[in-house]
């Protein structure tokens, strides 16, 4: 009883004949890096960051101080209130940055610590949304008396603009940490040139044949050991 011929899995060109399949290489089952989440993960944190120093620049308070007979006016912005929300969005921009710049664990601490900054933007910036400590201290220079305290005080909305850029810094750094792993790094374009240079030259020097005797006495005429 003879076997049955097995089914030919090649494939026709054009020009009618046959060519046998090509088996898939590691570098065709490679997944395809995530690019739209790191696209969200930049745009979540640039356009929170820049709400976080814009809100940090307006008028988030205002009140009046008594002061003998008359009735001063008095206003605290962002950066008065509290400087955290600032100085946390410069942190938060300096870390999206350096995803690019590490793989692995590594990439995952860069998102921790951009999420925790995130989340601190908005921890300060909702209770700078109800306190009036700023603004008495403002009354209180404003009338030289450390006991002065604002009254009739008003509060803005832009803490809560401030809060929202930080929810946005918290969710950039929820996706480095969740799909992080899948997105590209720096390109070797980006090292030292010196260290590409050295890296070319051994590479020459590996697909280089054997030193013939002139070569060995041009070495000793620059000082350098053949023999190494």
């Amino acid at each position: 009883m003879t076997a049955l011929p097995q089914p030919r899995t090649e494939q026709q060109d054009e020009t009618g004949g046959t060519a046998a399949s090509v088996p898939p290489t590691a570098a065709d089952a490679r997944p395809a890096p995530d690019r739209r989440s790191l696209a969200l993960m930049l745009l979540f944190a640039v356009v929170g960051a820049a709400v976080v120093l814009l809100a940090a620049g307006r008028t988030w308070a205002r009140g009046e101080v008594a002061f003998q007979s008359s009735v001063l006016h008095v206003s605290a912005t962002g950066s008065q209130t509290t400087g955290l929300p600032s100085a946390l969005a410069l942190v938060a921009l300096a870390s999206a940055v350096a995803v690019f710049a590490v793989r692995g664990n590594a990439r995952r601490l860069v998102g921790g610590l951009l999420a925790l900054a995130g989340a601190a933007v908005v921890a300060a910036c909702v209770g700078a949304a109800t306190g009036s400590a700023a603004l008495d201290r403002r009354a209180a220079a404003a009338v030289g008396l450390s006991t002065a305290t604002a009254g009739h005080v008003t509060h803005a909305a832009w803490p809560w603009a401030g809060a929202a850029g930080g929810v946005l810094l918290l969710l950039a750094g929820l996706l480095v940490i969740a799909r992080g792993r899948d997105w590209p790094g720096m390109s070797s374009r980006y090292e030292a040139p010196e260290r590409r240079r050295v890296g070319a030259g051994t590479a020459a020097a590996a697909n280089r044949p054997d030193h013939t005797p002139a070569d060995l006495w041009k070495a000793l005429d620059r000082g350098e050991d053949p023999t190494a």
